[in-house]
């Protein structure tokens, strides 16, 4: 989110205690759902393109648009606010949310967030998550008398899936472009927003194109891919950081490592 008056950057774990209700009768109600900033994540559009009926082409085309991340050059989809003096998001309704069961995780974590940030141990490398409250003036709902951990309020608001399944996308995010290099280029571009975002698209990739020929996919994950999109999404994943060139998270076929090598 952006365009928040007030964020408090004090970081949190997960037995952390927090007073906070949302409800109809709030005078703040679905205040919080204008005028801002929502990221998408690949299950997030997974979700929602189902939930309409839409492919997810139209579902990208009809509600999102594209934002380059100075930092790291990834192409991120933004949630399409209505064109209107308020700009609210296009799922809310006086009544609430009409999407509300799924719902981005963005808005399932509100007025929690979530970071991630590497740190070196005597291990090497390793990634930790914290937590941090967004506090906007308009918003009542710290007022109410309802008591919350971290940890409660994640399992209330059924993000440990949306967690679980974005995990090697999040990873991703923390890739930076290189100073002095250039960017990543518009090949690449397209093939994270594809992978990432496009799921019918990446599904023709991998099946219309030469793909299965290059990559050793095995039988059975060829099998689950063909029909689960969550399972064809983690491949798209795999897929970004071999692009990216930061894992080796596919193996090329013997007869495509074998024409590389000549070329």
């Amino acid at each position: 989110m952006s365009k928040l008056d007030k964020v408090v950057h004090e970081k949190y774990g997960l037995n952390s205690k927090f007073k906070f209700r949302c409800h109809k009768d709030i005078k703040c109600f679905t205040k919080c759902c204008s005028n801002i900033d929502i990221l998408l994540t690949p299950y997030d559009v997974l979700r929602l393109k189902n939930r309409l009926k839409l492919s997810s082409a139209e579902f990208l085309s009809n509600y999102t648009y594209v934002k380059i991340d100075e930092k790291s050059s990834h192409p991120h989809v933004m949630l399409k606010m209505k064109e209107s003096a308020e700009m609210e998001c296009p799922f809310v309704t006086p009544e609430g949310c009409n999407v509300y069961t799924d719902r981005p995780a963005n808005c399932r974590y509100y007025p929690v967030g979530q970071g991630t940030f590497k740190k070196e141990t005597e291990k090497g490398t390793e990634e930790e998550e914290f937590y941090f409250f967004v506090s906007e003036p308009h918003c009542l709902g710290f007022d109410e008398a309802k008591e919350w951990t971290i940890e409660s309020w994640r399992v209330d608001q059924e993000v440990d899936l949306y967690d679980r399944l974005n995990r090697e996308w999040k990873g991703l995010q923390l890739r930076k472009d290189l100073p002095g290099h250039p960017p990543i280029n518009d090949k690449k571009q397209a093939q994270f927003y594809m992978a990432s975002y496009d799921i019918d698209s990446f599904r023709n990739f991998v099946f219309e194109s030469k793909f299965l020929d290059v990559f050793d996919i095995d039988e059975e994950t060829i099998e689950k891919i063909r029909n689960d999109e969550v399972e064809l999404m983690q491949v798209g994943f795999r897929y970004i950081k071999y692009v990216m060139m930061l894992e080796q998270t596919l193996n090329l076929k013997y007869d495509a490592e074998k024409f590389r090598k000549k070329k």
